[in-house]
């Protein structure tokens, strides 16, 4: 059977054109499926436009025309402008991406980028002081700029060999700041990250380098100092722009397991010390004394050498002196010589005085000894006058005693 073709009736006998389901024609500015006569599916492009005029003329007021369309579209388009203006806080910098890549860096005040979406603006805070806490967990109520207080000790981070070959149990936190927000966007993927396993690099190095002792007592501060130097030395190498502030040390102190012998180690090392300390003190107050007696007796020795030689020299002068004058007068001179020598015999021996004239008696006269200050009586010659003077003893009896 022949399919009629020409708006005939169809087969099943539908008086109604269109085909055998009696669709509707299409209309006559253009064929199914929008423009062209194609068949495919989709709305008319015209009659979409021409939907859009007409939705938007029913929301501008009545009686603008074509001239208040045009001043619709200028104000849009200096909103759309104007849209690019920004802020910057005196805290923060402003980091301009253009399509998403990074353009330039704005300082605080007013400022302008291209609007959206050809350019975007971020403005990240480069004063607030941030902190990685390394080898313990902070409590929550810990603010950044704090002590923190611990809440719980992470071994792995926190347990570290010394120079001595000691491990020390040592928790610390670093405080750090963006210093250009530009390259702490861009250049690392989690900045944060980046400083604690830096911080905590440099933390074990100079560890290795100090022994245990003065790490836990007097080398405190110049640990600090060293780790901040070293952490910032990776950053910047980094281009990280992220300056370090601070290291503090919030913990340095024996592993828990082994602190109790530890403690006694050190009371050991402090008695060590302390008789160190006493043997030294005994040394210093011994060995001055001894150094100072020995130098007196040196200068004694020195001084009775000095005093020999002189008394030596005084007597040869002397001595060459009475050689002299003998020299010049023989006879006065012995005479002189005689008469000195007696005196000084006569000076140290003791005299006894005895009259020749006396018979039956031995009468004494003791004139050498000086300190009594008394002489013997001589007994008055037979037929003497009681109470009678004695008479002095002749020139000759004194001759005769004295030899």
């Amino acid at each position: 059977m022949a399919w009629n073709s020409n708006g005939g009736p169809s087969p099943w006998g539908n008086p109604r054109p269109g085909g055998p389901w009696g669709q509707p024609q299409p209309p006559s500015g253009g064929g199914q499926g929008g423009g062209g006569g194609g068949r495919g599916g989709g709305p008319d492009l015209d009659d979409v436009i021409r939907q859009a005029q007409d939705t938007v003329r029913r929301m501008l007021p009545r009686g603008m025309g074509g001239a208040g369309l045009g001043l619709l579209a200028l104000l849009l388009v200096g909103a759309w402008l104007a849209s690019g203006i920004y802020r910057v806080q005196p805290d923060e910098q402003g980091i301009v991406l253009r399509f998403g890549a990074y353009t330039a860096t704005t300082q605080p005040g007013l400022n302008y980028h291209l609007p959206w979406p050809i350019e975007s603006v971020t403005t990240p805070r480069v004063t607030r002081i941030n902190r990685v806490d390394v080898g313990f967990r902070a409590s929550a109520d810990s603010g950044a700029a704090a002590r923190p207080i611990p809440a719980r000790d992470v071994l792995e981070e926190s347990l570290m060999l010394t120079g001595d070959e000691n491990i020390i149990d040592i928790d610390f936190a670093v405080f750090w700041r963006i210093r250009d927000a530009g390259e702490f966007l861009f250049n690392t993927r989690n900045p944060e990250q980046t400083v604690k396993s830096a911080s905590e690099s440099v933390m074990r190095e100079v560890i290795g380098r100090t022994a245990i002792q003065p790490a836990l007592t007097e080398a405190r501060a110049q640990i600090e100092q060293e780790v901040r130097r070293g952490t910032q030395a990776i950053m910047d190498q980094y281009n990280a722009g992220v300056e370090i502030t601070q290291v503090q040390l919030q913990n340095a102190q024996p592993p828990a397991r082994v602190i109790d012998a530890f403690i006694d180690v050190q009371r050991a090392g402090a008695d060590r010390e302390r008789a160190r300390n006493e043997a030294e003190s005994y040394r210093n107050a011994i060995i001055p004394a001894a150094r100072g007696e020995s130098q007196r007796l040196v200068q004694e020795a020195e001084g009775f050498r000095e005093s020999q030689i002189s008394r030596a020299r005084g007597e040869a002068q002397r001595f060459l002196s009475v050689l002299s004058a003998y020299q010049v007068a023989r006879d006065v001179t012995v005479r002189r010589l005689y008469l000195e020598t007696m005196e000084e015999v006569l000076r140290r021996n003791p005299k006894i005085l005895i009259d020749d004239r006396l018979q039956g008696l031995v009468p004494l006269l003791n004139l050498g000894d000086a300190t009594r200050g008394a002489a013997a009586v001589q007994p008055p010659r037979q037929g003497a006058q009681p109470g009678a003077q004695p008479s002095p003893p002749s020139a000759g009896a004194q001759r005769g005693a004295i030899r």
